[in-house]
């Protein structure tokens, strides 16, 4: 039981439950504040440190990620989510060339009733219907189908 009186583990499942709140709580902040607990402990197994010392250390090192590091974890681990996202639902489907659509001209595609920006190696004429094999962020890359609507 003094185990627990010791400051390091204390910090240690401070930031093991901030951690965990993370999924269930999305937004990508309980990690932060999981990551600044977890910097307090290892300094605390090294270091005498205050209450006072450990708190700032606990809110700067936290505010600190969240600042400097957030946006770019979050941006890793959405564009991995979003692009199976994109490609489960578009590649493969169907949609019908708005515009002319050729090599180094993009043009537009209506799928599923939005317009939608495409590029293709084809020469695709207004009316034709295109396959989607691809995207480029949200321009979709369009193959011709060889037959109109």
């Amino acid at each position: 039981m003094d185990k627990f009186n010791n400051p390091a583990v204390i910090w240690f499942i401070i930031g093991f439950a901030c951690f965990l709140l993370e999924f269930v709580v999305p937004g990508l902040i309980l990690f932060f504040f999981a990551v600044g607990a977890w910097v307090v402990a290892i300094l605390s197994l090294f270091m005498d440190l205050s209450i006072n010392e450990q708190l700032l250390i606990f809110l700067g090192t936290a505010i600190l990620t969240i600042v400097f590091f957030r946006k770019w974890v979050k941006n890793i681990m959405l564009s991995r989510k979003e692009s199976n996202e994109i490609e489960d639902e578009l590649i493969g489907k169907t949609g019908k060339a708005e515009t002319f659509i050729g090599p180094g001209v993009n043009g537009k595609i209506d799928f599923r009733g939005t317009s939608w920006d495409a590029c293709s190696d084809d020469s695709i004429q207004k009316g034709e219907i295109v396959k989607i094999v691809g995207n480029d962020s949200i321009l979709l890359i369009v193959k011709s189908s060889n037959f109109s609507a």
